[in-house]
This record gives structure tokens, C-alpha cells and sequence, in this order.
């Protein structure tokens, strides 16, 4: 009876062990399914965040380019008031419809966070970076706005006492600059706007110091913006240099 239950008892203990054994494997295979269903759910998600930020990168250097269309007028103008006499109206106009011009940038934003997908990427300094950028993107977009609400409410009604506003937007039209705010690459517009009967004499406009003043808000805009948007676009690059990485082949 002894050797019996001795018999037993190693066999009770065996099927245990065995039974744990077992359920360790399950535990290790379920783990190795999940850990595989999440690895591809991140590359999903990753895929998506490389379309996204490619998508703002594109945009941002569009802006980028525009401000500097602003700038460089804004200079142009500058000069002409320093020396009038070398001011051609034609090109005064010209210049003056592209410094009203408000360049926005509206970048596609994941909320990662609040979706719950943030815990999907592995990266750590992918998800700090990631969690930093709604922040950065504040700092170019409130430069926009405050430069709106100049433009809007100040710069132009000043602007149009002192030059037919259908002249500007005539320049603006044949300049072709509304090709930089079509949503398609490629696109053009053929509407052209005749200019305004009413003629305007530059020598007032090149003595406005109002107008000079606003002229030098839009320099000063255009720099420090483009000076925040190439730091926003160095964060895009490393951005979307990690992603990169981090998708499989």
C-alpha cells in the first residue's frame, strides 16, 4: 500500500507539473500573439504618422516659401520709402499685393493620448517627441493669428484709403498667387480681375508712415515666423527620421 501511494503521488505530482508546464506555454504563446498583434498594429500606426508628418512638411515648407515672398517684398517696399524716386507703381502694387497675403499653417494632428494609441509605440523618444509637438505647433500658429488680426483689422482698411483695393487684388490675381493655396499641386487659375479706374499717386503712399510702419510689422512678422517654423521643421525631420526607423522593411 505504501509503495502504492508513493506510486501515486509521484504520478499526481507529475501531472501537475506537467499541467503547469502547459499552462506557461499558453501563457507564452497568448503573450507572443499579442505582443504580434500590437507590433502590428505600431507598424500601422506608424505608416500613418509617416503620411501625416510628410503631409505637414510639405505644408509648412509651402509657408515657409510664402513668407519669404513676403519679406522680400516687404523689403522692396522699404526701399522705395527711403528712395522714391527709384519707385516704379507697377511693382510698388505688385509687392503690396503679396504683403497682404496671411500664410497659415494647419497641420494634421493625431491625438495620440486621448485615442489610447500612444501606448502602441515601443520608441520612447518617439512618444516624447510626439507628446511635445501639439505644444511646438502653437508657437508658429499664434504668430499667424496675431499677424491676422493686423492684416484684417489695421494693415489693409489703412491701406485701401491710400490705394484702390481692386488695383491690389488685380496685382494679386495676375501675379498668379493663388496657385500657393490650391489644395492640389499643379493646379492653376486662369480668373483675372481688372484693375480699378482710379488712379492713386505713389508719392502719398511712399510718405505714409502709417503704411511704413505696417510694412515693417510684416517684415518682422515674416522673419520670426519662418524662424519658428524652421525650428518646427527640424522636429518634422527628426519626427519622421525615428518613424523611419522604426517601420519594418
Amino acid at each position: 500500500m505504501q509503495n502504492k501511494s508513493t506510486r501515486y503521488f509521484k504520478y499526481a505530482i507529475g501531472e501537475i507539473i506537467l499541467v503547469v508546464i502547459g499552462i506557461l506555454i499558453a501563457l507564452q504563446i497568448n503573450n507572443w500573439n499579442e505582443n504580434r498583434k500590437e507590433r502590428q498594429q505600431e507598424q500601422v500606426l506608424l505608416g500613418q504618422l509617416q503620411s501625416e508628418f510628410q503631409s505637414n512638411l510639405d505644408q509648412l515648407d509651402q509657408k515657409i516659401r510664402l513668407r519669404d515672398d513676403m519679406l522680400n517684398a516687404s523689403l522692396k517696399i522699404l526701399a522705395y520709402f527711403d528712395d522714391p524716386e527709384t519707385a516704379n507703381q507697377d511693382s510698388l502694387i505688385a509687392y503690396l499685393s503679396i504683403t497682404q497675403m496671411v500664410p497659415t499653417f494647419d497641420p494634421i494632428v493625431n491625438d495620440l493620448v486621448s485615442s489610447g494609441q500612444m501606448q502602441l509605440i515601443k520608441n520612447q523618444v518617439l512618444k516624447e517627441k510626439l507628446a511635445r509637438w501639439t505644444s511646438e505647433v502653437v508657437q508658429v500658429t499664434e504668430e499667424e493669428i496675431s499677424w491676422g488680426n493686423i492684416s484684417a483689422n489695421h494693415f489693409l482698411p489703412h491701406l485701401n484709403t491710400l490705394v484702390p483695393g481692386r488695383t491690389i487684388s488685380h496685382a494679386f490675381w495676375e501675379n498668379r498667387r493663388m496657385s500657393a493655396f490650391h489644395l492640389d499641386k499643379g493646379k492653376t487659375t486662369t480668373f483675372k480681375l481688372a484693375k480699378s479706374k482710379t488712379n492713386f499717386d505713389s508719392a502719398v503712399v511712399l510718405n505714409d508712415y502709417g503704411l511704413e510702419g505696417y510694412i515693417a510689422d510684416c517684415v518682422s512678422f515674416s522673419e520670426l515666423t519662418n524662424i519658428q517654423s524652421y525650428a518646427l521643421r527640424e522636429r518634422i525631420v527628426e519626427l519622421l527620421d525615428i518613424i523611419k526607423s522604426e517601420l519594418e522593411p
